[in-house]
């Protein structure tokens, strides 16, 4: 059995999109691979929860154009 992953963010911590974040299909009305925050975009965490199957923290990060995307923590690191 796998030890779960303890989350390294937390609800209200500001952070950064280390990547362009693009549309997984998880917004239907956007465009397949469509820009959802670019790399260096600031965002809060809104939420943490975990993805069932790997057992790893999920974030939903609100973005300054009011869109929530669930990050993995590779995806996010701590703003300055």
């Amino acid at each position: 059995m796998i030890d779960p992953r303890l989350p390294k963010f937390d609800w209200g911590m500001r952070v950064v999109a280390l990547a362009d974040l693009l549309n997984d299909g998880s917004y239907p009305e956007r465009a397949a691979d469509a820009l959802l925050a670019g790399a260096g975009t600031v965002g809060e965490v809104v939420q943490v929860g975990r993805h069932t199957e790997s057992d790893t923290p999920v974030y939903l990060v609100e973005f300054p154009d009011g869109s929530v995307i669930g990050c993995l923590e590779e995806e996010i690191a701590r703003a300055p």
